[in-house]
């Protein structure tokens, strides 16, 4: 009888312990918990300057992921072994005159930055580039 393997997907999902259930500051409070290390400090404080730049911000869990929005999609915060990544759907039509986007630079529509251990905030042109994820939307 031939065996089956699990999916990637089933297999990823296997090996977090972030509950599947619960309101989407529930889960982003529990991602947080769970990573414990720097990249859980790194998404609690990306999470932090998220809400300052957009105090109406709407939390939302999708894709196994911490989701901001308002009007629309502002970005992700994914954690990975290395980097915490905030991906930007729309990261190519915004301005970023401090350079911030380091990661998918070359599609034509989204762009990320990833933080990795120590890196240094440049809290002023993030919560910049968050409004204007959030400007976009509104057009």
């Amino acid at each position: 009888m031939p065996t089956s393997k699990a999916s990637p997907a089933r297999s990823a999902a296997a090996k977090t312990k972030t509950p599947t259930a619960g309101s989407a500051a529930e889960l982003i409070d529990a991602r947080i918990q769970e990573l414990g290390d720097w990249r859980g400090a790194m998404l609690a404080r990306l999470r932090a300057l998220i809400k300052e730049a957009d105090p109406q911000v709407v939390e939302e869990w999708k894709w196994s992921n911490p989701v901001w929005s308002h009007d629309g999609l502002i970005c992700t915060g994914e954690s990975y072994k290395k980097v915490v990544k905030m991906t930007f759907p729309k990261g190519a039509s915004l301005p970023d005159p401090a350079g911030l986007f380091n990661s998918s630079l070359e599609g034509s529509t989204r762009r990320a930055i990833d933080f990795a251990e120590g890196a240094e905030l440049n809290e002023k042109a993030l919560k910049a580039l968050i409004r204007a994820a959030v400007d976009i939307n509104k057009t």
